[in-house]
């Protein structure tokens, strides 16, 4: 018998074609206007854009006007920032978008991976887009071919801009020329000749901050303070953190320097950036601009830093003797108690922290503040016979620290016989691959060379930490002669700035001997 073939039309638009079939139905459709900058000449383009699908898409009788989805200055390398973009696909998977227009494939998205997967979820959804400027239809039999190369296209050229971009940048930075985050950079904004320029005001709360850790408070009790004082923080919130005072401390832009490429952007698509450990040049700019610190100043923040670092334990100091005074009996620092906290006879005195932590108690004194006040003054008057010869002395001690040819020949040594390692490991490796080898010699041979390079490595390391360690000592010497210089003479009353910059430590004895070690290695009683 012969087969007898019935067709059943169609009765809904077709996946496949932008032209309608047997049943007509009205689509819902949505608008998306894009512009990759805040720039005032793309502001216009904007608008122009919004304007133009309103009445594009209320002209046609056939279709319903949804809404013109926007993003204001936002790249289209990638979607997860595109607020508009993303609430325009929720929209039409929730069923209420039918068919999506848009100026072109590089205003939808120049990630060719983000670009299809928008499309074919759309598409699974039987939602159609529509890009104008290369009159492709989603649901044509060839629009995924022209959509997937019109996204490649579109993905290099933004890969072009960027490196046009990142050249540029480089490029600025290699001419010494700053720029700084200036809403999230406190004490400068951008000058009318486009250098920074100091703000005042803020300059005051930085140079408040630098005071205070002179002092001998933390970087968390200075946050707590600036929180209290109702002090906003750069970006202009209300509650400071450690790590934003931390920041400001050790951050060059604040003496006049800058150091340049700090971090870097890894991948055009994501932004991501991460620190820069050697892997594009860095640039460091001195007197770049006018500084908020003295040099001397910032430089002995990074020797104090470095100085409670090296204490090997949690720092919290409240006061300028706090990590200061030392117990003979023990080795421990000695700490601040409140005697009488509430009667008038109210006093603080500072006594050993493991005196009563210990079977057989330390046997050091206790010391009021004024006690080690006047004690410091009377050391401190008992040596100005001698502060030239100190003083000619530490100069000595200065040039030694300076003269590092030594560390720079072995260092640039090292760096050579690490190059030459990895090159034997790489010509290693590759004669394995091209050739039949013994393996258990092969690995012999290269667990040697790793061994080998590990040991450089970690004598590169020990140079470098002694490099560090010599400048944090040239610091702490500079500030130190500096301060002799300055305060040389009689001292009539405490001096904490004093105090801070020539005293590394003030040893207390059982027999109430106070002995007070100065930076360059001296003691006076």
């Amino acid at each position: 018998m012969a087969r007898t073939i019935t067709m059943i039309p169609a009765t809904v638009t077709s996946r496949f074609s932008n032209l309608a079939v047997s049943v007509p139905k009205r689509r819902r459709v949505a608008g998306y206007a894009r512009v990759s900058t805040e720039k005032e000449e793309q502001q216009s383009s904007y608008e122009a854009q919004v304007d133009y699908y309103t009445k594009y898409i209320k002209e046609r009788p056939d279709w319903d006007f949804v809404f013109v989805y926007t993003d204001e200055g936002i790249s289209a390398t990638n979607t997860k920032k595109r607020d508009g973009f993303n609430q325009m696909i929720k929209d039409a998977l929730d069923g209420k978008i039918d068919l999506i227009i848009t100026k072109s494939v590089s205003r939808f998205a120049r990630n060719t991976v983000d670009s299809l997967t928008a499309v074919r979820k759309l598409k699974a959804a039987n939602i159609e887009i529509y890009f104008e400027k290369e009159n492709i239809w989603t649901f044509d039999a060839k629009g995924e071919l022209l959509i997937t190369i019109m996204s490649s296209l579109a993905q290099e050229e933004s890969r072009s801009i960027s490196e046009n971009v990142t050249w540029g940048w480089r490029k600025r930075i290699a001419d010494g020329k700053v720029s700084m985050s200036y809403g999230q950079f406190l004490g400068y904004e951008k000058g009318a000749d486009g250098t920074p320029q100091i703000v005042p005001e803020e300059a005051k709360i930085v140079q408040l901050i630098y005071a205070m850790f002179l002092q001998g408070k933390t970087p968390t009790g200075i946050a707590k303070h600036l929180t209290a004082q109702g002090i906003p923080t750069p970006g202009g919130k209300e509650r400071w953190q450690c790590n934003v005072v931390e920041s400001i401390l050790t951050n060059e832009k604040y003496k006049g320097d800058a150091l340049l490429q700090k971090t870097f952007t890894t991948d055009f698509l994501t932004k991501k950036m991460k620190p820069n450990e050697g892997e594009v040049p860095q640039f460091y700019v001195t007197d770049s601009h006018d500084g908020i610190i003295d040099a001397e100043d910032f430089d002995m923040v990074q020797a104090e830093f470095a100085r409670r670092k090296a204490l090997g334990r949690s720092y919290n100091c409240k006061s300028c003797f706090s990590a200061k005074l030392v117990c003979s009996d023990c080795g421990g620092f000695y700490g601040s108690k409140v005697w009488h906290s509430t009667d008038k006879y109210r006093r603080v005195i500072w006594q050993c922290n493991n005196k009563f932590k210990k079977g057989e108690k330390c046997a050091t004194p206790h010391l009021t503040e004024d006690e080690i006040k006047e004690r410091f003054i009377r050391a401190w008057n008992d040596m100005q016979d001698i502060t030239d010869e100190v003083i000619s002395e530490c100069r000595l001690a200065l040039a030694d620290l300076f003269d590092s040819a030594a560390i720079d020949d072995e260092l640039a040594a090292r760096n050579a016989e690490a190059e030459v390692l990895i090159e034997m490991n790489r010509k290693h490796i590759a004669e394995n691959a091209s050739a039949a080898q013994d393996q258990k010699a092969y690995k012999k041979r290269q667990e040697d060379l790793v061994s080998k390079y590990n040991a450089v490595v970690n004598r590169i390391d020990e140079l470098k930490a002694e490099m560090e360690k010599r400048k944090i000592q040239r610091t702490v010497l500079t500030a130190f002669i500096d301060t002799m210089e300055q305060q040389h003479g009689i001292l009539a009353e405490f001096d904490e700035h004093l105090w801070l910059a020539v005293v590394e430590k003030a040893t207390v004895h059982a027999d109430g001997r106070l002995v007070f070690t100065l930076m360059d290695g001296s003691e006076i009683e």
